[in-house]
């Protein structure tokens, strides 16, 4: 039979303020992760139900004080080329030519609204990272 190392009634949600009511958010998420494994429905229900809000108390604090920035398109497209092994050559029609795949990435020209559509439906870059503007 399966057991939570924390009681669910000591769970107390609220809003995330700052680091250490984030760090105790972590630890509360730790304690619950195995939730779905408990015997008990009522009590797998309510912490899994505890586990959920927590985390999204936890994922909106972590976005408003930890952003990821967005990727450089340019490095985003090499990457995505490496990540399937394209050669310029490769990946030349979805930019007109393997001329305008040199001066793109080696950023002397920029993107087109052509090419992005060209990248992002065969490579699988979203079309926004390809968008981003440094």
């Amino acid at each position: 039979m399966k057991k939570l190392a924390v009681a669910l009634d000591d769970i107390k949600i609220l809003p995330i303020t700052n680091a250490a009511e984030f760090e105790h958010a972590g630890n509360v998420i730790d304690s619950l992760v195995d939730a779905d494994l408990l015997d008990d429905p009522e009590e797998r229900k309510r912490a899994l139900d505890i586990l959920e809000a927590i985390t999204i108390l936890a994922i909106d604090y972590e976005k408003r004080h930890f952003p990821i920035p967005k990727p450089d398109p340019i490095e985003a497209i090499k990457e995505r080329m490496e990540q399937l092994h394209l050669t310029r050559r490769d990946v030349a029609p979805y930019f007109g030519g393997e001329n305008r795949v040199s001066e793109v990435l080696s950023k002397k020209r920029n993107l087109t609204i052509k090419m992005i559509r060209e990248l992002s439906r065969n490579l699988g870059i979203p079309a926004d990272t390809l968008l981003a503007i440094h």
